[in-house]
C-alpha cells in the first residue's frame, strides 16, 4: 500500500503509528531532513523563507513543513508569540528537539499497547465462550459442531487459514471444473509451500482439463518440486478439501462461496475414502506420455456421457472444460467413428470397446 505521508497531519501520523509503525520508516524524504537540519538553526521561519534559502518551490517547503509535523518534529508558533506585523507573511514554524517530538511518539505508541492488551482479553474471553456456542439445531443425535453451515466466503477462508493452520499430517484437495482462478493459484502458492515446509503431505486432484489451463501449470511446476503431488482423472466426484483427516470443506449447495463443515470422523472418513479411491485411478500431472493418456481418457468419457444422451453444455461442464473445446471434441469423433449422429456414436464407441471406464 503507498501512503505519502507528508500531508498527515500530527494526529493522524499517531493513528499511522498505532495501525503499522513500519510505515513512518517511509515518511521522511531527504528534502524534509535538509529543510528541519536548517529549521533547527532558525527561531522561527515559515514556508517562504524556507523555499527561498532551500532553493526550492514554496509548494514543496509547505509540503516538507507538514511531514515534519507530522513527526512533532516541527510545530507552529502561538499567535501571540508572532511578531506585530508580520502574520501576514503566513503561519511561522519552529523545529522541535527530537526527544520532545520522541515524547510524543511514545504516547502513540502507549494508546497501541493498551489497544492490544484489550485485544488479547477480548480474544480470551471469545475463545472461552467458543464451549458454550450451541450447535445449530438438527435432527438425530449428531455432536455438538459434526456439522457446521458457513455462509459467508469470509467465514469460509477464515476456517481453512485455520486448519491450514494447525495440519501436521496431509491435505487433501479435489477440485472440479478445470483450471483454477488465477488469483486464486497465486494465493494458494504461499499456503502450500507453507504447509511443505512442515512436512506436510499435500495431493491434489483435478480433471483432464486443467492439463491445458497455463496458470494451473505454472502452480503445479512451483508446488511439485517443494513435493506436492497431483494428479487428474476424467470426472471428479466433487469439491472437497481435508486436513488431517479430521476436519473437512465441501460447498454449501446453496449459497455461492458458502460451505459445510465437517468435523464428524464418519463423514470425513468416507469423503477421505472416496479421494482414495479416485487418486489410485487417476493420471500424474507431469509427463508427455500421460498427458496423451490424460487427453484419451477425456476423449472416452465424452463418448460416455454422449452415449448417455446428455447434451454439450451438460458434458462439458461435468469434464470442467469449455463448450467450444467439448463440441471440437465430439466433432473429432465423429469423424474418427464416420458417426453421423450421437445415437450413432454411442453404437459405435460400444461396439469398439471405446466406453470401457478410464481414469
Amino acid at each position: 500500500m503507498m501512503m505519502r505521508t507528508g500531508n498527515c497531519r500530527g494526529d493522524e501520523m499517531d493513528k499511522i503509528l498505532e495501525s503499522d509503525p513500519s510505515l513512518l520508516l517511509r515518511g521522511l524524504s531527504p528534502d524534509h531532513i535538509r529543510l528541519y537540519h536548517w529549521g533547527a538553526t532558525q527561531a522561527f521561519f515559515t514556508a517562504k523563507e524556507a523555499a527561498m534559502v532551500l532553493d526550492i518551490s514554496e509548494s514543496e517547503a509547505a509540503e516538507a513543513i507538514e511531514a515534519l509535523k507530522g513527526f512533532h518534529l516541527i510545530g507552529q508558533v502561538n499567535d501571540s508569540e508572532n511578531l506585530d506585523g508580520m502574520c501576514d507573511r503566513g503561519p511561522w514554524w519552529r523545529a522541535v528537539h527530537p526527544h520532545l517530538a520522541t515524547a510524543h511518539m511514545a504516547s502513540a505508541e502507549s494508546r497501541l499497547r493498551r489497544r492490544l492488551y484489550e485485544l488479547d482479553a477480548r480474544r480470551d474471553l471469545v475463545t472461552a465462550l467458543a464451549s458454550s456456542y450451541p450447535a445449530r439445531p438438527h435432527r438425530g443425535s449428531q455432536p455438538p459442531e459434526a456439522i457446521e453451515v458457513v455462509d459467508s466466503l469470509d467465514d469460509v477462508i477464515t476456517l481453512i487459514e485455520q486448519a491450514s493452520a494447525e495440519c501436521e499430517q496431509e491435505m487433501i484437495t479435489c477440485q472440479p471444473g478445470g483450471g483454477r482462478p488465477t488469483a486464486e493459484l497465486e494465493q494458494a502458492v504461499a499456503r502450500d509451500t507453507a504447509l511443505l515446509g512442515r512436512g506436510v503431505r499435500m495431493r491434489t486432484l483435478y480433471q483432464h482439463s486443467a492439463r491445458r489451463h497455463a496458470p494451473t501449470q505454472a502452480y503445479v511446476d512451483r508446488i511439485a518440486p517443494a513435493g506436492a503431488e497431483v494428479r487428474t482423472m476424467t470426472d471428479l466426484f466433487g469439491r472437497l478439501i481435508a486436513f488431517d483427516r479430521r476436519i473437512a470443506f465441501i460447498p454449501h449447495h446453496q449459497r455461492r462461496g458458502g460451505a459445510v463443515v465437517l468435523r464428524s470422523p464418519a463423514a470425513v472418513a468416507f469423503l477421505c475414502e472416496a479421494f482414495d479411491r479416485a487418486w489410485d485411478h487417476a493420471t500424474p500431472f507431469c509427463g508427455a506420455e500421460r498427458t496423451e493418456a490424460a487427453v484419451d481418457g477425456l476423449r472416452q468419457g465424452i463418448l460416455r456421457l454422449l452415449s448417455k444422451g446428455l447434451k454439450d453444455e451438460v458434458i462439458a461442464r461435468r469434464l470442467g472444460i469449455s463448450l467450444r473445446t467439448c463440441r471440437k471434441h465430439i466433432a473429432d469423433l465423429f469423424q474418427e467413428l464416420h458417426a453421423e449422429s450421437r445415437f450413432q456414436a454411442g453404437y459405435l464407441a460400444a461396439t469398439h470397446d471405446l466406453l470401457r471406464d478410464t481414469p
